[in-house]
């Protein structure tokens, strides 16, 4: 692996360990405290969580998916990031 191909695995496995951690506590405070807005924020870091695991195994899973199909997949689970910016807009905006 180049050193471009390391870098973007190491930081893709961070979002994933980050997010899914966050994700996890912000379900802990949403299960607490039963308030609305911290679901939408468990949602949105579960979507950075899963952005990151999908970028994360590209490499690992090229000799048994077609390199085009994970190419497609990785840029178009970008759309998760602008979920999660969503959901985050969402949940400051809610009353």
């Amino acid at each position: 692996m180049t050193l471009a191909q390391l870098l973007e695995q190491y930081v893709s496995l961070g979002i994933f360990v980050l997010a899914g951690g966050l994700s996890v506590l912000s379900f802990l405070a949403w299960r607490r405290e039963r308030d609305r807005r911290m679901r939408i924020v468990t949602l949105g870091y579960a979507m950075f969580a899963v952005y990151g695991l999908i970028v994360f195994l590209e490499y690992p899973l090229l000799p048994y998916i077609p390199y085009a199909t994970l190419e497609l997949l990785e840029h178009g689970s970008a759309i998760l990031i602008l979920g999660g910016l969503l959901a985050f807009f969402v949940a400051l905006t809610r009353d």
